[in-house]
């Protein structure tokens, strides 16, 4: 994995004042590719939190072997299935919701309700709809189930995993999917069981060898049980109602999940932008697509620089792998006393020698999306220039809510 190089950064962005962002075009496509390869013919529904700009999910869904979107809420779901010209008329709301605001929104708009589907893992997510609005004055709100896919062991005591859905067995899955059945104002039409301790786990984090193989084994363990358990419980849910979709996976699992027959799509999103915490796998190799840079504001003393701002620290337990990674220039790294800062960021190292105030240093994310909570448009870089600027959704003014 090689970040685009400084100096065709640093000359297309000349008249640029950071913080900003880059996407470069050219890597963001190779990963679409990528993607689309991995998922070995099933479709690739795009997960809109690694992403969060319109423009660039309009990119992704235009290009063959992807099809719909994975929400992460439900008015976002709206604002991307609204209007004549929606970016998705296929918007599946990855996580419940209790947003009454936006349920009115979607059950007073017949044609909203067919675009989006609800995630849901308990009757009571079915209560709160009803709660908005009773069956019978609106149209069918269409949902889909939530299976947990973590692997459980020793009586529940060993649980290995994101806490999701307490829907875990088919039996579960089969009592949930007759209760949305027989209650009049749903249909059900999916079913989705992701697999985060696969997709979201690298298996071979640099220098941590031991690691990897325990993670390695855990999750061949773990792609085993799962693939018995979800076509089960895809069976004794279909028993009830026909479904349209079984979802599953995610950027770190397209091959296992997709070799699972009873998968008939797959989700990915942060292999589009190849932040770090997806740099250790090894089924796969994206390019950095998305960088920004940030403007040395000081130099303290030898060998060290100071750039402005920087705390960009992303979401999930705290560590130094959830720290924005400096990568142009080469041999610069935080400081283990201050890491990076909210309004500066010292950085050490050989790379400092050769800088000077105002000079600029790139960075990667350690998570997709969330680089554009931070800006309000990402450049996109076509070869070596600049095309314009597309809008992140902060810079859309979060319009969704």
């Amino acid at each position: 994995m090689t970040a685009p190089a400084r100096d065709r950064l640093d000359a297309a962005t000349a008249d640029l004042d950071p913080p900003f962002a880059v996407l470069d075009l050219d890597a963001l496509d190779a990963n679409a590719g990528d993607l689309v390869r991995r998922a070995g013919g099933r479709p690739v529904r795009v997960a809109s939190k690694s992403v969060r700009s319109r423009e660039v999910l309009r990119r992704v869904l235009a290009r063959p072997g992807f099809a719909g979107v994975l929400a992460y809420s439900l008015p976002e779901a709206l604002w991307l299935a609204g209007g004549e010209d929606p970016v998705s008329d296929d918007v599946v709301v990855g996580y419940p919701t209790v947003d009454r605001a936006a349920l009115r929104r979607l059950v007073s708009d017949p044609v909203l309700a067919a675009r989006v589907t609800l995630m849901a893992d308990s009757p009571e997510h079915l209560d709160v709809v009803d709660a908005v609005a009773p069956p019978g004055g609106r149209p069918p709100v269409r949902i889909c189930l939530d299976l947990d896919a973590s692997l459980r062991a020793g009586r529940g005591r060993v649980h290995v995993g994101v806490r999701r859905s307490p829907v875990h067995d088919p039996a579960g899955a089969a009592a949930l999917a007759r209760t949305v059945h027989d209650r009049p104002g749903f249909a059900l039409v999916g079913l989705m069981a992701y697999e985060a301790q696969v997709a979201g786990l690298p298996d071979a984090p640099p220098g941590r060898p031991l690691r990897g193989l325990a993670v390695r084994g855990v999750q061949a363990l773990s792609v085993r049980e799962l693939a018995g358990r979800r076509a089960a419980a895809v069976a004794a849910v279909s028993a009830v109602a026909p479904l349209e979709f079984v979802n599953g996976g995610g950027t770190g699992s397209l091959e296992r999940t997709a070799a699972d027959p009873s998968v008939t799509e797959v989700a990915a999103g942060s292999g589009l932008y190849q932040p770090t915490l997806f740099d250790g796998y090894r089924a796969f190799r994206g390019e950095p697509a998305l960088l920004f840079a940030l403007a040395v504001s000081r130099r303290p003393a030898p060998g060290i620089v100071t750039v402005a701002a920087g705390g960009w620290i992303a979401s999930g337990p705290p560590g130094g792998d959830r720290s924005p990674r400096p990568v142009h220039p080469a041999g610069l790294r935080l400081l283990g006393t201050e890491g990076a800062g909210e309004v500066q960021t010292p950085l050490r190292g050989p790379g400092a020698g050769g800088l000077a105030i105002g000079d600029r240093v790139w960075f990667r994310h350690a998570k997709a999306g969330e680089v554009c909570e931070h800006v309000d448009v990402l450049h996109p870089l076509d070869g070596d220039r600049l095309t314009g600027a597309v809008p992140t959704y902060r810079g859309e003014g979060r319009a969704f809510g």
